[in-house]
């Protein structure tokens, strides 16, 4: 499970820039923003420590980067079948295009594939709405038959007239494939989806193959359709698995010759042995292997360098069983990982004090481990959006068994920090400067412990009862489950354990994190949504879910207040400690509805809190938030890694470098990372 970028509290999550050091420079200023489009800032970020890593650390860091980088265009085709010929054509009129360039078209145009590029495809990638192109389709006519079309993607045979009658009506129609995730109510969620996990298939047939395929009571469940696209031809349903010699093979292919590589130069034989057993899954797709691939992953504390490389989060998939390819490739921040350790040690106190019923608790939990480290590369569905935090594996059973490794991204997290300074937000939407020196002195503080018990302790508490399907939740699955998350993180984030622990220096700094929490989850998130539209996105209906229904618990003693002054709307929290017992009885009954499998309890407090957005405070926050000029959206380019050489070809050392651009980073991509067939049907 990640804790996306874009749910960070709200001192975190609206961002501006600010120049900072740059690294390897003490005397130089290191300039996050990289640039501005649309609703997205695009930002650098440091990887401080780099350089003190010892040659066989930066190799093998440099070998994970590369496998990492080659599995962009998976994603891509996950998350739409015309993602990657759109995104070639485009690309084509961005390097071949002698036409005016100074016209509305395009800078449209312009804007339009920088989209595409953050999306990793034509729909938003935190709304899943697609993009409509602000340029008209004669120009882009115009622009496609003004190119050499030998830089164009067709097919044998195909003419560029085909080409645009086949990718015009996907990019300019509003009623084809409207929503990359739909997740409407009472609708056929994979028919009315345009992601690429599903081919011919109704969401009740894909239901109900898996349905077949499980065996009930077992105890070590693989994930079942983790890995693979499920397709109907001439009446019957397969599944084309992802691996070597299978769905994806040209790509996976590569990854596994750079995973070969990066066994070489393993810290220790437990990491070695990681890398081959990932290689093994990769080659037969095996989800047995990957579960074998997860348990030795999550044993390995003792290694500095670690990765993640696969298909692991099933947010992309409306049924919430296929994954999106990501990688991240990342070293331990030593000193900040002791906070971690603390937490991570005490693992059973928070567990048996939790305020869940005891038959939902595990009695011992099991190899638990969290560290804060520090991200070398970002790629797939980790990239250019990010998130702050992962908990892994995601395997109910491996948790229980074998345990959960969580990681807290700290130089993403700083580098948001840097960028929000001055930008005005806190100042425009938080209730008066008790509440605002409370952020100033502890949000920061308090953002990171969040995330620390969010993904090391919340994901990881808690079990099923016997019996239960880990998918009984089904398309709700990940908003509850975020927020059962977050509400353990909340409940503890107030605990004087933490205190005593002497992780935080009072028992008064959890406000400035429960009043970010309430405010981003009622009010400011909404920056998100355009008017008229519901919340979709698991994170956001997250944090609605618990705002509003907290609201709606403490009415009666005005634990929350929505407060009016001057014509705008704040929100006040006037009683504290009322507030943490309702995270409290939340949590309760998020845990009980997992644990049960209790799918129409679930289904109705997503649906009641979770969905439904207030129009005229919509539109209030919307109108405040525009003059403050932020974009609501961050992402990050990469830095770039190169192998420094001797007489005879071998590697001396690894350079880091921050000054790629975003355009360039992104048309270097397409054209190194090319690993796939254009179409893939």
């Amino acid at each position: 499970m990640k804790k996306n970028a874009c749910i960070m509290l709200a001192t975190l999550s609206l961002l501006a820039c600010s120049p900072q050091e740059k690294a390897g420079d003490n005397n130089a200023e290191f300039d996050y923003s990289v640039e501005k489009f649309a609703d997205l800032e695009v930002l650098r970020y440091r990887v401080p420590g780099f350089e003190e890593l010892t040659l066989d650390q930066k190799k093998l860091i440099y070998y994970l980067q590369e496998a990492a980088l080659q599995g962009r265009d998976i994603l891509f085709d996950q998350n739409g079948k015309w993602n990657l010929p759109i995104r070639y054509t485009l690309e084509a009129i961005y390097t071949g295009y002698k036409g005016d360039r100074t016209t509305d078209d395009w800078k449209a145009f312009d804007t339009y594939i920088k989209q595409v590029w953050f999306a990793n495809g034509l729909h938003h990638h935190y709304s899943s709405d697609k993009f409509l192109p602000a340029f008209s389709q004669q120009f882009f006519t115009d622009a496609v038959n003004s190119i050499d079309a030998s830089t164009l993607p067709l097919r044998d045979g195909e003419t560029v007239q085909q080409l645009l009658d086949s990718i015009m009506p996907v990019m300019f129609d509003p009623t084809i494939m409207p929503k990359r995730v739909n997740q409407a109510d009472g609708q056929d969620l994979i028919a009315t989806s345009a992601c690429n996990y599903y081919s011919g298939v109704t969401q009740a047939e894909a239901e109900a193959f898996y349905n077949k395929m499980k065996k009930e009571n077992d105890p070590t469940p693989i994930s079942y359709g983790l890995n693979s696209r499920l397709v109907k031809r001439n009446g019957q349903i397969y599944e084309e698995v992802y691996k070597v010699g299978g769905r994806y093979s040209a790509a996976l292919s590569r990854i596994v010759e750079w995973l070969e590589k990066a066994a070489t130069v393993a810290e220790n034989d437990a990491q070695r042995a990681i890398i081959n057993k990932l290689i093994e899954y990769y080659r037969t797709g095996d989800l047995k292997t990957f579960d074998e691939y997860s348990i030795l992953w999550v044993e390995d504390t003792n290694s500095q360098v670690d990765f993640v490389n696969g298909f692991i989060e099933s947010y992309g998939d409306p049924l919430g069983m296929k994954a999106s390819w990501e990688s991240i490739v990342n070293f331990k921040n030593l000193q900040a990982s002791e906070r971690t350790h603390l937490i991570s040690e005490n693992a059973q106190w928070f567990e048996d004090n939790s305020p869940t019923d005891n038959r939902f608790k595990k009695e011992a939990v099991k190899g638990v481990s969290a560290k804060v480290i520090t991200a070398a590369i970002l790629a797939g569905d980790c990239y250019p959006s990010t998130p702050i935090g992962i908990n892994l594996p995601n395997a109910n059973w491996i948790r229980a068994a074998h345990g959960s490794k969580s990681v807290t991204i700290e130089n993403i997290t700083d580098a948001y920090n840097e960028a929000a300074k001055g930008n005005g937000f806190n100042e425009e939407f938080v209730w008066s400067p008790v509440e605002l020196e409370l952020i100033e002195k502890y949000g920061t503080i308090t953002d990171n412990l969040h995330t620390d018990l969010h993904e090391c302790l919340g994901h990881g508490s808690g079990k099923l009862l016997p019996g239960v399907d880990p998918d009984a939740l089904k398309a709700h699955g990940s908003t509850l489950e975020e927020a059962r998350a977050d509400l353990f993180a909340l409940y503890y984030l107030a605990d004087k354990k933490l205190v005593e622990l002497g992780i935080i220096s009072n028992d008064t700094a959890y406000k400035a994190g429960y009043y970010e929490q309430i405010m981003n989850g009622l009010m400011t998130q909404l920056v998100r949504i355009e008017p008229g539209k519901d919340i979709e996105e698991s994170h956001m209906r997250n944090r609605q879910l618990i705002a509003a229904w907290a609201y709606d618990l403490g009415k009666a003693d005005n634990v929350i207040e929505i407060a009016e002054r001057d014509g705008k709307h704040y929100v006040k929290i006037n009683d504290y400690d009322k507030l943490r017992q309702i995270f409290g009885k939340q949590l309760a009954e998020i845990q009980r509805i997992k644990s049960e499998g209790d799918y129409e309890a679930g289904r109705a407090l997503v649906e009641k809190y979770a969905v439904k957005v207030d129009a005229k405070l919509h539109a209030e926050v919307l109108d405040r938030y525009a003059h403050l000029d932020i974009a609501p959206y961050k992402g990050f380019v990469n830095p770039v890694y190169t192998p420094v050489l001797d007489a005879d070809g071998n590697i001396t050392d690894i350079t880091i470098d921050y000054t790629e651009g975003y355009p360039e980073q992104m048309l270097r991509y397409s054209h190194d990372y090319a690993t796939l067939p254009v179409y893939n049907d």
